[in-house]
């Protein structure tokens, strides 16, 4: 069974998403930033993160970058609702320039999210 850990800052959001993947048999693991979230991969060693972008404490970019260089296998999807970024890059575009594997913009339907989650843990 793959193990995703789900990373957001919203309740609602990582419930949400818990309640899709669980629904399709995933185990799944939750923090509230990017700080809770590398502590949670050092003790859980998740098989996937499902990362937000846009948190307080520590934001996803930051998170996505600590992940890699902590654990360069990491296998990562940011997600955001924003899309304003550094240097007018989208800030999707930005997280996979350091490391995420794929990206999801918010909102998104839960079946898309079933569908890069499952594309990511089959290749």
């Amino acid at each position: 069974m793959w193990s995703v850990l789900i990373v957001d800052d919203q309740p609602q959001i990582r419930q949400l998403i818990r309640d899709a993947l669980e629904g399709a048999g995933y185990h799944v693991e939750e923090a509230c930033d990017g700080k809770e979230g590398l502590a949670c991969y050092r003790e859980q060693s998740p098989d996937l993160v499902l990362m937000d972008i846009l948190m307080p404490d520590q934001d996803g970019l930051d998170a996505i970058m600590a992940l890699r260089r902590e654990f360069p296998e990491s296998r990562i999807i940011a997600m955001t609702g924003g899309t304003d970024g550094v240097g007018g890059l989208n800030v999707l575009d930005v997280a996979t320039m350091l490391g995420a594997r794929r990206t999801l913009q918010k909102p998104f339907e839960l079946q898309v999210l079933l569908d890069v989650v499952e594309a990511e843990v089959t290749t």
